[in-house]
Protein backbone atom coordinates (compact mmCIF):
# COMPACT_ATOMS: atom_id res chain seq x y z
CA UNK A 1 0.00 0.00 0.00
CA UNK A 2 2.83 2.65 0.91
CA UNK A 3 4.73 1.35 -2.03
CA UNK A 4 1.80 2.12 -4.59
CA UNK A 5 1.30 5.29 -3.01
CA UNK A 6 4.75 6.42 -3.20
CA UNK A 7 4.63 5.73 -6.91
CA UNK A 8 1.51 7.64 -7.26
CA UNK A 9 3.11 11.07 -5.66
CA UNK A 10 5.75 9.92 -7.80
CA UNK A 11 3.55 10.34 -10.92
CA UNK A 12 1.72 13.57 -9.55
CA UNK A 13 5.06 15.68 -9.22
CA UNK A 14 5.37 16.79 -12.82
CA UNK A 15 6.51 19.97 -13.07
CA UNK A 16 8.65 22.20 -15.86
CA UNK A 17 11.74 21.67 -13.52
CA UNK A 18 13.55 18.62 -13.41
CA UNK A 19 11.89 16.01 -11.30
CA UNK A 20 12.32 12.96 -8.76
CA UNK A 21 10.83 10.41 -10.77
CA UNK A 22 12.66 11.64 -14.20
CA UNK A 23 15.77 11.29 -12.20
CA UNK A 24 14.65 7.87 -11.08
CA UNK A 25 13.94 6.72 -14.76
CA UNK A 26 16.99 7.74 -16.33
CA UNK A 27 19.09 6.08 -13.52
CA UNK A 28 17.02 2.69 -13.73
CA UNK A 29 17.99 3.12 -17.92
CA UNK A 30 21.53 3.89 -17.98
CA UNK A 31 22.95 3.40 -14.28
CA UNK A 32 26.42 1.40 -14.70
CA UNK A 33 25.83 -0.68 -11.41
CA UNK A 34 22.17 -1.76 -12.65
CA UNK A 35 22.82 -2.41 -16.37
CA UNK A 36 26.06 -4.35 -15.11
CA UNK A 37 23.76 -6.24 -12.31
CA UNK A 38 21.24 -7.32 -15.80
CA UNK A 39 24.61 -8.81 -17.95
CA UNK A 40 25.81 -10.87 -14.84
CA UNK A 41 21.93 -11.82 -14.42
CA UNK A 42 22.16 -12.72 -18.46
CA UNK A 43 25.46 -14.85 -17.41
CA UNK A 44 23.27 -16.95 -14.49
CA UNK A 45 20.45 -17.65 -17.46
CA UNK A 46 23.44 -19.47 -19.60
CA UNK A 47 24.12 -21.64 -16.58
CA UNK A 48 20.70 -23.60 -17.18
CA UNK A 49 21.65 -23.89 -20.79
CA UNK A 50 25.53 -25.30 -19.39
CA UNK A 51 23.53 -27.60 -16.99
CA UNK A 52 20.72 -28.92 -19.45
CA UNK A 53 23.56 -29.61 -22.12
CA UNK A 54 25.30 -31.99 -19.80
CA UNK A 55 22.22 -34.35 -20.68
CA UNK A 56 22.23 -34.16 -23.87
CA UNK A 57 23.56 -36.50 -26.98
CA UNK A 58 27.61 -35.82 -27.22
CA UNK A 59 28.19 -36.30 -31.30
CA UNK A 60 32.08 -35.39 -32.37
CA UNK A 61 33.61 -36.06 -35.86
CA UNK A 62 37.24 -37.43 -37.04
CA UNK A 63 39.04 -37.51 -39.84
CA UNK A 64 42.77 -38.33 -41.04
CA UNK A 65 45.22 -39.19 -43.57
CA UNK A 66 47.75 -41.79 -43.23
CA UNK A 67 50.86 -42.71 -45.59
CA UNK A 68 53.18 -45.80 -44.33
CA UNK A 69 56.63 -45.02 -44.92
CA UNK A 70 57.91 -48.45 -44.32
CA UNK A 71 56.27 -51.76 -44.26
CA UNK A 72 57.29 -55.89 -43.82
CA UNK A 73 56.43 -57.66 -46.65
CA UNK A 74 55.10 -55.58 -49.17
CA UNK A 75 54.44 -52.30 -50.15
CA UNK A 76 53.57 -48.95 -48.47
CA UNK A 77 49.60 -48.59 -47.76
CA UNK A 78 47.66 -44.96 -47.60
CA UNK A 79 44.44 -44.68 -46.18
CA UNK A 80 41.93 -41.34 -45.77
CA UNK A 81 39.81 -42.27 -42.83
CA UNK A 82 36.44 -40.62 -41.14
CA UNK A 83 34.14 -41.35 -38.08
CA UNK A 84 31.57 -40.72 -35.72
CA UNK A 85 30.93 -41.11 -32.36
CA UNK A 86 27.52 -40.82 -30.56
CA UNK A 87 27.17 -41.02 -26.80
CA UNK A 88 23.84 -40.32 -24.72
CA UNK A 89 23.89 -40.29 -21.30
CA UNK A 90 20.81 -42.79 -19.52
CA UNK A 91 21.52 -42.35 -16.30
CA UNK A 92 24.16 -40.10 -14.68
CA UNK A 93 22.90 -40.56 -10.67
CA UNK A 94 20.88 -37.45 -10.96
CA UNK A 95 23.60 -35.01 -11.20
CA UNK A 96 22.38 -33.39 -14.50
CA UNK A 97 18.67 -32.36 -12.70
CA UNK A 98 20.01 -31.21 -9.84
CA UNK A 99 22.84 -29.13 -11.80
CA UNK A 100 19.67 -27.66 -13.45
CA UNK A 101 17.63 -27.16 -10.43
CA UNK A 102 20.80 -25.46 -8.61
CA UNK A 103 21.29 -23.42 -12.08
CA UNK A 104 17.39 -22.40 -11.97
CA UNK A 105 17.72 -21.64 -8.22
CA UNK A 106 20.79 -18.92 -8.23
CA UNK A 107 18.89 -17.17 -11.15
CA UNK A 108 16.17 -16.74 -8.85
CA UNK A 109 19.02 -15.69 -6.69
CA UNK A 110 20.22 -13.13 -9.56
CA UNK A 111 17.03 -11.91 -9.90
CA UNK A 112 16.67 -11.20 -6.25
CA UNK A 113 19.63 -9.45 -6.61
CA UNK A 114 18.78 -7.12 -9.46
CA UNK A 115 15.92 -6.28 -7.77
CA UNK A 116 18.06 -5.20 -4.78
CA UNK A 117 20.67 -3.27 -6.78
CA UNK A 118 17.72 -1.58 -8.59
CA UNK A 119 16.36 -0.49 -4.56
CA UNK A 120 19.87 0.16 -3.46
CA UNK A 121 20.79 2.89 -6.49
CA UNK A 122 17.13 4.56 -6.44
CA UNK A 123 17.82 4.83 -2.48
CA UNK A 124 21.71 6.28 -3.52
CA UNK A 125 19.45 8.47 -6.44
CA UNK A 126 17.09 9.79 -3.49
CA UNK A 127 19.95 10.72 -1.44
CA UNK A 128 22.21 12.59 -4.72
CA UNK A 129 18.42 14.31 -5.58
CA UNK A 130 18.03 15.74 -1.86
CA UNK A 131 21.58 16.67 -1.50
CA UNK A 132 21.47 18.78 -4.24
CA UNK A 133 18.70 20.62 -2.85
CA UNK A 134 19.53 20.95 0.27
CA UNK A 135 22.79 22.46 -0.62
CA UNK A 136 21.31 24.45 -3.35
CA UNK A 137 19.27 25.79 -0.61
CA UNK A 138 22.21 26.51 1.76
CA UNK A 139 23.56 28.40 -0.77
CA UNK A 140 20.77 30.51 -1.59
CA UNK A 141 20.35 31.44 1.94
CA UNK A 142 24.26 31.88 2.75
CA UNK A 143 23.96 34.53 -0.31
CA UNK A 144 21.40 36.55 1.13
CA UNK A 145 23.12 36.55 4.17
CA UNK A 146 26.37 38.06 3.01
CA UNK A 147 23.88 40.30 0.82
CA UNK A 148 22.48 41.57 3.90
CA UNK A 149 25.80 41.94 5.53
CA UNK A 150 27.07 44.17 2.83
CA UNK A 151 23.98 46.41 3.46
CA UNK A 152 24.94 46.17 7.24
CA UNK A 153 28.15 47.15 6.55
CA UNK A 154 27.77 50.02 4.39
CA UNK A 155 25.02 51.24 7.36
CA UNK A 156 27.62 50.88 10.02
CA UNK A 157 30.19 53.26 8.10
CA UNK A 158 27.86 55.20 7.45
CA UNK A 159 26.81 55.83 10.63
CA UNK A 160 30.12 55.64 11.73
CA UNK A 161 31.41 58.53 9.75
CA UNK A 162 28.30 60.61 11.57
CA UNK A 163 29.62 59.60 14.67
CA UNK A 164 27.13 57.52 15.33
CA UNK A 165 28.96 54.20 16.14
CA UNK A 166 32.48 53.42 16.61
CA UNK A 167 35.45 52.02 14.41
CA UNK A 168 34.85 48.76 16.76
CA UNK A 169 31.36 47.94 14.81
CA UNK A 170 32.49 48.79 11.67
CA UNK A 171 35.04 46.14 12.33
CA UNK A 172 32.17 43.56 13.75
CA UNK A 173 30.29 44.10 10.78
CA UNK A 174 33.31 43.68 8.37
CA UNK A 175 34.89 40.36 10.30
CA UNK A 176 30.83 38.90 10.18
CA UNK A 177 30.65 39.46 5.98
CA UNK A 178 33.94 38.36 5.51
CA UNK A 179 33.12 35.06 7.57
CA UNK A 180 29.73 34.66 5.90
CA UNK A 181 31.60 35.14 2.55
CA UNK A 182 33.93 32.58 3.30
CA UNK A 183 30.90 30.19 4.15
CA UNK A 184 29.29 31.09 0.93
CA UNK A 185 32.46 29.78 -0.77
CA UNK A 186 32.26 26.42 1.45
CA UNK A 187 28.17 25.82 0.72
CA UNK A 188 29.16 26.64 -3.11
CA UNK A 189 32.20 23.65 -3.13
CA UNK A 190 29.74 21.29 -1.49
CA UNK A 191 26.47 22.23 -3.76
CA UNK A 192 29.12 21.59 -6.50
CA UNK A 193 30.25 18.20 -4.82
CA UNK A 194 26.47 16.87 -4.86
CA UNK A 195 25.90 18.35 -8.16
CA UNK A 196 28.51 16.14 -9.90
CA UNK A 197 27.55 13.44 -7.24
CA UNK A 198 24.16 13.45 -9.04
CA UNK A 199 25.65 13.40 -12.39
CA UNK A 200 28.04 9.99 -11.37
CA UNK A 201 24.38 8.25 -10.24
CA UNK A 202 21.86 9.40 -12.48
CA UNK A 203 23.74 10.15 -15.37
CA UNK A 204 23.75 14.40 -16.10
CA UNK A 205 24.60 17.06 -14.21
CA UNK A 206 21.07 18.89 -12.40
CA UNK A 207 18.75 21.40 -13.53
CA UNK A 208 16.37 23.04 -11.43
CA UNK A 209 15.47 20.64 -9.28
CA UNK A 210 11.63 20.42 -8.51
CA UNK A 211 10.70 19.60 -4.49
CA UNK A 212 10.35 15.84 -3.98
CA UNK A 213 6.47 14.31 -3.54
CA UNK A 214 5.70 13.38 -0.54
CA UNK A 215 6.81 10.30 1.02
CA UNK A 216 3.71 7.30 1.36
CA UNK A 217 2.73 6.52 5.10
CA UNK A 218 5.05 4.79 6.46
CA UNK A 219 4.94 1.87 9.23
CA UNK A 220 4.01 3.18 13.22
CA UNK A 221 6.72 1.62 14.56
CA UNK A 222 9.86 -0.41 13.84
CA UNK A 223 8.64 -4.00 14.96
CA UNK A 224 6.33 -3.50 12.11
CA UNK A 225 9.02 -1.96 9.77
CA UNK A 226 10.86 -5.32 10.47
CA UNK A 227 7.99 -7.66 10.02
CA UNK A 228 7.38 -6.12 6.45
CA UNK A 229 11.40 -5.98 6.06
CA UNK A 230 11.94 -9.73 6.78
CA UNK A 231 9.04 -10.68 4.31
CA UNK A 232 10.09 -8.89 1.11
CA UNK A 233 13.56 -8.09 1.34
CA UNK A 234 15.09 -8.76 -1.53
CA UNK A 235 18.82 -10.00 -0.35
CA UNK A 236 17.30 -12.11 1.88
CA UNK A 237 14.98 -13.99 -1.04
CA UNK A 238 18.62 -14.14 -2.83
CA UNK A 239 20.30 -15.99 0.15
CA UNK A 240 17.22 -18.27 0.28
CA UNK A 241 18.02 -18.91 -3.13
CA UNK A 242 21.68 -19.57 -3.23
CA UNK A 243 21.27 -21.58 0.26
CA UNK A 244 19.07 -23.54 -1.61
CA UNK A 245 21.16 -23.81 -4.58
CA UNK A 246 23.98 -25.02 -2.70
CA UNK A 247 21.92 -27.99 -0.86
CA UNK A 248 21.40 -29.49 -4.63
CA UNK A 249 25.44 -28.78 -5.29
CA UNK A 250 26.07 -31.55 -2.21
CA UNK A 251 23.83 -33.66 -4.12
CA UNK A 252 25.63 -33.13 -7.57
CA UNK A 253 28.57 -33.97 -5.79
CA UNK A 254 26.95 -36.95 -4.04
CA UNK A 255 26.36 -38.11 -7.68
CA UNK A 256 29.66 -38.82 -8.58
CA UNK A 257 29.60 -42.20 -6.18
CA UNK A 258 26.82 -43.84 -8.09
CA UNK A 259 27.45 -45.83 -11.83
CA UNK A 260 26.99 -43.73 -15.24
CA UNK A 261 25.34 -45.54 -18.20
CA UNK A 262 25.51 -43.93 -21.62
CA UNK A 263 24.33 -45.23 -24.60
CA UNK A 264 27.07 -45.38 -27.64
CA UNK A 265 27.32 -45.57 -31.48
CA UNK A 266 30.16 -45.36 -33.76
CA UNK A 267 30.54 -45.30 -37.60
CA UNK A 268 34.27 -45.22 -39.51
CA UNK A 269 34.85 -45.37 -43.03
CA UNK A 270 38.33 -45.74 -44.42
CA UNK A 271 39.25 -45.78 -48.04
CA UNK A 272 43.09 -47.33 -48.83
CA UNK A 273 43.54 -44.80 -51.91
CA UNK A 274 43.84 -47.93 -54.40
CA UNK A 275 46.23 -49.87 -52.26
CA UNK A 276 44.43 -52.36 -50.08
CA UNK A 277 45.68 -55.11 -52.56
CA UNK A 278 49.14 -54.51 -51.36
CA UNK A 279 48.19 -54.34 -47.69
CA UNK A 280 45.54 -57.25 -46.96
CA UNK A 281 46.02 -59.32 -50.23
CA UNK A 282 44.22 -60.09 -53.77
CA UNK A 283 40.26 -59.21 -53.71
CA UNK A 284 40.68 -57.08 -50.61
CA UNK A 285 37.81 -53.77 -50.72
CA UNK A 286 39.38 -50.49 -51.30
CA UNK A 287 36.94 -48.81 -49.34
CA UNK A 288 36.23 -50.37 -45.56
CA UNK A 289 33.15 -49.40 -43.00
CA UNK A 290 32.27 -50.59 -39.45
CA UNK A 291 29.07 -49.26 -37.64
CA UNK A 292 28.01 -50.38 -34.09
CA UNK A 293 25.54 -49.27 -31.26
CA UNK A 294 26.15 -50.45 -27.48
CA UNK A 295 25.63 -49.44 -23.88
CA UNK A 296 28.23 -48.50 -21.82
CA UNK A 297 28.41 -48.58 -17.58
CA UNK A 298 31.22 -46.90 -15.55
CA UNK A 299 30.96 -48.14 -11.72
CA UNK A 300 33.14 -46.12 -9.50
CA UNK A 301 34.79 -48.60 -6.94
CA UNK A 302 37.54 -46.14 -5.15
CA UNK A 303 38.23 -42.71 -6.50
CA UNK A 304 41.03 -41.72 -3.77
CA UNK A 305 38.78 -40.09 -1.37
CA UNK A 306 37.68 -37.36 -4.25
CA UNK A 307 34.31 -37.54 -4.24
CA UNK A 308 34.24 -37.26 -0.20
CA UNK A 309 36.16 -34.24 -0.04
CA UNK A 310 34.34 -32.40 -3.19
CA UNK A 311 30.70 -33.98 -0.67
CA UNK A 312 32.41 -32.14 2.20
CA UNK A 313 33.27 -29.00 0.40
CA UNK A 314 29.87 -28.34 -1.04
CA UNK A 315 28.48 -29.06 2.52
CA UNK A 316 30.86 -26.54 3.93
CA UNK A 317 29.55 -23.85 1.37
CA UNK A 318 26.00 -24.45 1.94
CA UNK A 319 27.01 -23.85 6.06
CA UNK A 320 28.60 -20.39 5.22
CA UNK A 321 25.88 -20.01 3.09
CA UNK A 322 23.65 -19.94 5.77
CA UNK A 323 25.71 -18.19 8.38
CA UNK A 324 25.43 -15.26 5.85
CA UNK A 325 21.82 -15.89 5.59
CA UNK A 326 21.38 -15.36 9.46
CA UNK A 327 24.06 -12.73 9.22
CA UNK A 328 22.13 -10.85 6.59
CA UNK A 329 18.64 -11.15 8.53
CA UNK A 330 20.75 -9.40 11.05
CA UNK A 331 21.88 -6.66 9.13
CA UNK A 332 18.25 -5.92 7.48
CA UNK A 333 17.32 -5.95 10.97
CA UNK A 334 19.07 -3.27 11.93
CA UNK A 335 18.98 -1.60 8.64
CA UNK A 336 15.18 -1.28 9.12
CA UNK A 337 15.74 0.02 12.90
CA UNK A 338 18.13 2.70 11.83
CA UNK A 339 16.35 4.07 9.28
CA UNK A 340 13.02 4.17 11.61
CA UNK A 341 15.03 6.10 13.67
CA UNK A 342 16.48 8.26 11.78
CA UNK A 343 13.29 9.23 9.61
CA UNK A 344 11.97 9.75 13.65
CA UNK A 345 14.67 11.70 14.71
CA UNK A 346 14.96 14.03 11.54
CA UNK A 347 10.65 14.37 11.69
CA UNK A 348 11.13 15.65 15.34
CA UNK A 349 14.34 17.84 14.00
CA UNK A 350 12.28 19.19 11.53
CA UNK A 351 9.42 20.28 14.20
CA UNK A 352 12.19 21.99 16.41
CA UNK A 353 14.21 23.66 13.55
CA UNK A 354 10.62 24.67 12.11
CA UNK A 355 9.79 26.74 15.84
CA UNK A 356 13.93 27.58 15.89
CA UNK A 357 13.37 29.26 12.63
CA UNK A 358 9.81 31.05 13.35
CA UNK A 359 11.84 32.21 16.86
CA UNK A 360 15.17 33.38 15.36
CA UNK A 361 12.74 35.37 12.67
CA UNK A 362 10.91 36.84 15.43
CA UNK A 363 13.87 37.89 17.23
CA UNK A 364 15.85 39.10 14.82
CA UNK A 365 13.06 41.86 14.21
CA UNK A 366 13.05 42.65 17.83
CA UNK A 367 16.86 43.55 18.28
CA UNK A 368 16.47 45.19 14.72
CA UNK A 369 14.33 47.15 16.56
CA UNK A 370 15.58 47.73 19.96
CA UNK A 371 18.84 48.74 18.17
CA UNK A 372 17.12 51.78 16.53
CA UNK A 373 16.13 52.96 20.02
CA UNK A 374 19.81 51.89 21.20
CA UNK A 375 18.93 49.16 23.28
CA UNK A 376 21.16 47.24 21.21
CA UNK A 377 24.31 47.37 19.76
CA UNK A 378 25.53 45.99 15.97
CA UNK A 379 26.61 43.20 17.50
CA UNK A 380 23.37 42.11 18.89
CA UNK A 381 21.92 41.82 15.40
CA UNK A 382 24.96 40.78 13.61
CA UNK A 383 24.48 37.27 16.19
CA UNK A 384 20.90 37.51 15.73
CA UNK A 385 21.10 36.97 12.08
CA UNK A 386 23.86 34.63 11.96
CA UNK A 387 21.45 32.26 14.69
CA UNK A 388 18.20 32.79 12.16
CA UNK A 389 20.45 31.61 9.22
CA UNK A 390 21.96 28.46 11.21
CA UNK A 391 18.30 27.45 12.26
CA UNK A 392 17.30 28.04 8.80
CA UNK A 393 20.14 25.74 7.12
CA UNK A 394 19.73 23.33 10.31
CA UNK A 395 15.77 23.30 8.84
CA UNK A 396 16.79 22.71 5.54
CA UNK A 397 19.19 19.49 6.41
CA UNK A 398 16.58 17.85 8.60
CA UNK A 399 14.36 17.95 5.81
CA UNK A 400 16.79 16.19 3.37
CA UNK A 401 17.59 14.07 5.71
CA UNK A 402 14.22 13.27 6.63
CA UNK A 403 13.34 12.65 3.50
CA UNK A 404 16.38 9.94 2.34
CA UNK A 405 15.84 7.84 5.60
CA UNK A 406 11.92 7.55 4.65
CA UNK A 407 13.34 6.44 1.45
CA UNK A 408 15.70 4.30 2.49
CA UNK A 409 13.46 2.83 4.88
CA UNK A 410 11.28 1.90 2.19
CA UNK A 411 13.91 0.18 0.49
CA UNK A 412 15.24 -1.97 3.56
CA UNK A 413 11.19 -2.96 3.42
CA UNK A 414 11.61 -3.73 0.35
CA UNK A 415 9.08 -1.21 -1.50
CA UNK A 416 11.63 1.27 -3.20
CA UNK A 417 11.74 -1.37 -6.55
CA UNK A 418 10.74 -0.39 -9.87
CA UNK A 419 7.26 -2.02 -9.64
CA UNK A 420 6.91 0.30 -6.59
CA UNK A 421 7.60 3.30 -8.38
CA UNK A 422 5.44 3.17 -11.13
CA UNK A 423 8.54 4.38 -13.20
CA UNK A 424 6.69 4.97 -16.69
CA UNK A 425 9.62 6.20 -18.98
CA UNK A 426 9.90 3.34 -21.36
CA UNK A 427 9.80 -0.30 -21.15
CA UNK A 428 10.66 -1.86 -18.12
CA UNK A 429 13.47 -4.30 -18.20
CA UNK A 430 12.01 -7.88 -17.81
CA UNK A 431 14.52 -10.37 -16.61
CA UNK A 432 12.46 -13.90 -17.35
CA UNK A 433 12.75 -12.51 -21.39
CA UNK A 434 16.28 -13.38 -21.64
CA UNK A 435 16.33 -16.68 -19.32
CA UNK A 436 13.05 -17.72 -21.90
CA UNK A 437 15.03 -17.09 -24.84
CA UNK A 438 18.30 -18.91 -23.18
CA UNK A 439 17.69 -21.18 -21.19
CA UNK A 440 16.85 -24.21 -24.16
CA UNK A 441 19.49 -23.49 -26.45
CA UNK A 442 21.26 -26.32 -28.16
CA UNK A 443 22.89 -24.58 -30.52
CA UNK A 444 27.06 -24.47 -30.25
CA UNK A 445 26.90 -21.21 -33.12
CA UNK A 446 24.14 -19.55 -31.55
CA UNK A 447 25.75 -16.20 -29.73
CA UNK A 448 25.15 -12.92 -28.90
CA UNK A 449 27.50 -10.67 -30.64
CA UNK A 450 29.98 -8.23 -29.37
CA UNK A 451 28.63 -6.47 -25.96
CA UNK A 452 28.60 -2.80 -25.91
CA UNK A 453 27.98 -0.62 -23.11
CA UNK A 454 24.45 0.16 -22.19
CA UNK A 455 24.43 2.58 -19.54
CA UNK A 456 25.58 6.20 -20.15
CA UNK A 457 28.90 8.02 -19.89
CA UNK A 458 29.50 11.44 -18.50
CA UNK A 459 32.86 12.04 -20.83
CA UNK A 460 33.02 12.11 -24.39
CA UNK A 461 36.07 10.81 -25.87
CA UNK A 462 36.53 11.10 -29.41
CA UNK A 463 33.73 12.04 -31.81
CA UNK A 464 30.67 13.23 -29.68
CA UNK A 465 28.46 11.21 -31.51
CA UNK A 466 30.51 8.12 -31.36
CA UNK A 467 31.86 7.87 -27.46
CA UNK A 468 34.65 5.13 -27.82
CA UNK A 469 35.59 2.70 -24.71
CA UNK A 470 39.23 1.05 -25.26
CA UNK A 471 38.80 -2.67 -24.06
Amino acid sequence: MAAAALGALLVASGASADTLQEALIQTYNTNPTITGQRAQLRSLDESVAVARALGRPQVSATAGINQDLTRTGGGNGRNINAGVDVSYPLFNGGSVRNSIRAADERVLAGRANLRATEGDIFTEAVGAYMDVIRDSSIVALNRNQVRVLETNLQASRDRFEVGDLTRTDVAQSEARLALATSNLDLAEGRLTGSEENYRRVIGDLPDNLAPPPPLPTLPGTPEQAVEIALANNADLVAIAAQIRAAGLDVSVARADRLPTVNAIGSGRATNYLGTADEQFGPNARDTQTQTGVGVQARIPIYQGGLVGARVRQAQAFQSQLLEQGVALERLIVSQTRAAFANYQAAQEAIESNQTAVAANTLALEGVRAEQTVGTRNVLDVLNAEQELLNSQVQLVTARRDAYVAGFALLNAMGMAEVEDLNLDGGVLYDPAANYDRVARKASDWDDDGQPQPVATRTVVVGPPDQPQINP
